[in-house]
């Protein structure tokens, strides 16, 4: 069992780039991360890594057994499913990911919930608003909101989430209400956008009497985090393109308020994202059907809030 330990030690050390990450992933510590690696050099008599003070680099037969060891890993996760089909108890990692306002306000509070129903599954979750590669980090369960890029990855749709657009009423104050979406465009509104390296939001899409209307909004600053623009509207500072789920109690409480409600955002579907496997893993399946019977009550209260 220790090799195969040691296996997916160098499988997520040639991922992430460095043995520190490999075994952080794994949730090892740098020392144990080593002690994995020298352990399967010596088995194997070979050595996998060229090491350096600055970088980390396969040998030539380093880079030969990486792509063997994935393969082996992936057997042993399939015949574990194999296994677990047969169990009434579902056990072992579940890692999952979800966008930052969504995973602490939807998917994180029925976290505790899940594992007390399944104590023998350990849930591993990696909030983020960037992109992620669900294949390359072993993920098995992406949530995502908005619309994800095609993919070979299996998709389900969970319910479609509200959006808004909102600002303070001191910004609104100082820049004039917006009374048509054509008020946003040029360089009187500051919009807050969320970027990251191949964002889809470098846009806004706002539902009309004619339809979909597509807005190349601009703004002084942007950020790679919802929250962190919510904070910015909320400090006044321009409008903003939110979930409602994730603005709803601000708006109750005045702190900010609906611009263009007749005009709203496009909603956002929300849902999951799993690869494609011969054989579920059951804790999978069980896990994505208990979020799925129970987001969309907690969708509905938070937008009501």
């Amino acid at each position: 069992m220790q090799y195969i330990e040691s296996l997916k030690v160098f499988v997520r050390t040639v991922d992430l780039g460095s043995i520190t990450s490999g075994g952080r992933d794994l949730r090892l510590t740098p020392a144990v991360a080593s002690k994995r690696i020298k352990e399967l050099e010596a088995r194997l008599g070979v050595r996998l890594f060229n090491r350096t003070t600055r970088s980390l680099g396969l040998t030539e037969v380093g880079r030969v057994f990486y792509e063997q060891a994935k393969t082996v890993l992936a057997s042993v996760e399939e015949a574990e499913a194999v296994v677990a089909n047969f169990s009434e108890t579902p056990r072992g990692a579940l890692r999952v990911t979800a966008p930052l306002g969504v995973g602490r306000r939807i998917i994180a509070p029925l976290v505790p919930e899940f594992t007390a129903t399944y104590p023998e599954v350990q849930v591993q979750m990696r909030l983020s608003d960037r992109l992620v590669d669900m294949l390359g980090e072993r993920l098995d369960v992406a949530f995502f909101l908005g619309t994800p890029k095609e993919s070979n990855l299996k998709l389900r749709q969970i319910a479609q989430c509200p959006r808004v657009l909102v600002a303070a009423p001191e910004y609104l104050a100082a820049r004039g209400v917006p009374e048509t979406p054509d008020d946003l465009l040029g360089h009187h509104h500051n919009c807050l956008l969320l970027r990251y390296p191949r964002s889809p939001e470098y846009f806004w899409q706002l539902g009309t009497e004619n339809g979909t209307r597509r807005l190349d909004v601009e703004g002084a600053f942007d950020a790679d985090d919802g929250d962190v623009l919510t904070d910015w509207a909320l400090a006044g500072h321009g409008i903003a393109n939110r979930p409602r789920i994730e603005v709803a109690q601000h708006l109750v409480a005045g702190a900010l308020v609906e611009v263009l409600p007749e005009t709203p955002p496009l909603p956002s579907s929300f849902g999951y994202l799993f690869p494609h496997r011969k054989l579920q893993d059951p804790k999978v399946r069980l896990f994505v059907d208990f979020m799925a019977a129970r987001a969309q009550r907690r969708l509905d209260r938070l937008a009501t809030i």
